[in-house]
């Protein structure tokens, strides 16, 4: 192909639909035929990103290797597709309009009134542009957040209509609307429908394909009136049906022929038929589990679907690997202490304390390590819960009195967890903690070089303090193992527990990495020793 093809993907009557999924699912049926395939997100909010958003307001926030804290949708983007997504990858209005400030304090717009046509939209097209110009793919898939008629949308379909009109068939849209399901009609609704279309419309913009999210089946009738109120034709409107689960839908969009349709209108021929084999044997696995385990998530958001995504779902991926079914059961950590623990956590094949920010919980957290260590059960600490793990350790086994991190207490006279030296004087709190990638050396004879097979290794982070190397002497002598070091800053990564059936903590978030085509190896094993221990528990 010799230029990118652009395809837009808008949402209308609520949010939360599964614009995302959608955007991954034909991205893996282009992907499947043979084109390479990014999506990207465009999120209307003013924030530069999430990284400073409460989960309360917004779910998980997703770091890419670059360092970008993100939508959690490019978590879907990346363990759909198996690639890495970046910076480019997820725009905000606060980016938009802060590149556009920042070019004319510099003059760059030589005096001319700065508007949201054409200055706005022209950034907003250019950050659009900005992967199809790299030549690497043949896709651009851009999602575009919130609902049409949404006032912080506007720029962003105005660029769209923009868009259509420069290039044409290498341009198309699809929106994602509901038909609602009417119980005491007994009938599906296709009204909302043609109002957010009627929208879109008065926008500028005519949706190619309109995918129709309901909870019942479309009769030939319904399509066909969808088509006739909203100018498109029979062929493009797709049924989208809630599913099992969101890694059914690909298989759902390849029975309506969604990429077949994209393809058609965007004139492009395909190679071969979309071949997913691989995807049909994850599914097979999935679908059809030997054995279960019940795995224990404390942390303090757990009431909050999307706060732990990128955990929920290596724990399927490792699950299917497996060909076991993980019951993740969400424990809020506040409701944990000495008294209740046991009745909390009773009956769990394994514990993850899930990584997280500030004081509120921490000590519901701290008791449900102690809980997993002296009952030798599987444990997981992830970022925040590696820290608990180390002054759980440093508390209980090293006698140290009130050690803690110096986040949750500046005065401890055990800061076993301060500060890394770099973020001592960084005042601000966005996109200023260690963000992406880094390396780490993995030592030799150890629980984490086991699951690894490999001496370096590299994951992403998202913290401000660290392990404090004062007490390093300390924690070894006493039986605690640092696995895992980045050397180029005398950091540690990995810390476990031998004699203990599977106690790992690590300062960064592999759930990042996971994906459908390569679970992460941590979810993978620690999935496998909470089977062993419930089969242990059985016998």
């Amino acid at each position: 192909m010799p230029s990118s093809k652009y395809v837009f993907v808008t949402g209308g009557v609520a949010s939360s639909l599964g614009k995302g999924i959608i955007s991954a699912s034909l991205a893996k049926l282009l992907q499947a035929r043979g084109f390479s395939v990014t999506i990207q997100k465009l999120d209307p909010y003013i924030n530069i990103d999430p990284g400073t958003l409460n989960p309360y307001e917004h779910g998980e926030c997703f770091v890419t290797d670059d360092g970008a804290e993100t939508d959690l949708d490019l978590g879907h983007y990346e363990r759909y597709l198996n690639i890495t997504t970046s910076q480019a990858n997820n725009v905000t209005t606060g980016r938009i309009y802060q590149s556009v400030i920042d070019k004319e304090r510099r003059g760059d717009y030589l005096g001319e009134t700065v508007q949201v046509i054409p200055h706005i939209t022209d950034e907003i097209k250019r950050r659009i542009k900005l992967l199809g110009n790299t030549g690497a793919y043949d896709f651009v898939i851009t999602e575009i957040g919130g609902t049409v008629g949404d006032i912080e949308s506007l720029p962003y379909i105005e660029a769209v209509r923009q868009m259509r009109w420069e290039i044409g068939t290498d341009c198309l849209v699809i929106h994602l609307t509901l038909v609602p399901y009417l119980a005491a009609a007994g009938e599906l609704k296709t009204k909302p429908t043609q109002h957010s279309v009627k929208t879109l419309l008065e926008q500028g913009v005519q949706p190619d394909i309109i995918v129709c999210r309901t909870e019942k089946h479309l009769n030939e009738g319904m399509r066909n009136k969808i088509a006739l109120f909203c100018n498109v034709d029979p062929t493009a409107v797709i049924e989208s049906i809630d599913a099992r689960s969101i890694y059914e839908v690909p298989m759902l969009m390849r029975e309506e022929k969604l990429d077949v349709e994209v393809l058609e209108k965007m004139r492009v021929k395909s190679p071969h038929a979309p071949d997913l084999a691989k995807w049909e044997k994850f599914l097979h696995r999935l679908n059809n589990p030997k054995g279960q385990v019940t795995i224990g998530l404390i942390g303090k958001y757990v009431e909050l679907k999307d706060a732990y995504k990128s955990i929920n779902e290596a724990f399927v991926h490792a699950g299917a690997v497996n060909e076991c079914k993980v019951l993740v059961k969400s424990v809020h950590s506040e409701s944990i202490n000495p008294e209740t623990v046991n009745e909390a956590l009773a009956g769990l094949d394994g514990i993850l304390v899930a990584p997280g920010f500030g004081s509120r919980g921490i000590e519901g957290k701290i008791e449900a390590i102690r809980f997993a260590r002296v009952n030798k059960i599987p444990f997981l600490g992830i970022c925040l819960g590696m820290q608990c793990a180390v002054i759980e350790f440093g508390r209980n086994v090293l006698k140290l009195e009130h050690a803690n991190s110096t986040e949750m207490d500046p005065e401890t006279p055990h800061p076993v967890i301060d500060i890394m030296e770099a973020q001592k004087k960084i005042s601000n709190k966005g996109g200023t903690m260690r963000l992406g990638a880094y390396p780490c050396t993995i030592q030799p004879d150890t629980r984490a070089r086991e699951v690894y097979e490999t001496s370096e290794i590299r994951e992403r982070h998202r913290h401000r303090y660290e392990f404090n190397n004062h007490y390093l002497d300390q924690y070894r002598n006493a039986g605690m193992v640092t696995s895992g070091i980045n050397r180029q800053d005398d950091l540690v990564e990995i810390i476990e527990l031998p004699g203990h059936p599977w106690f790992v903590g690590i300062q960064f978030h592999p759930e990042y990495k996971s994906t459908v085509a390569n679970p992460h190896p941590l979810f993978v094993h620690f999935v496998k020793a909470a089977s062993l221990f419930n089969q242990r528990k059985t016998e």
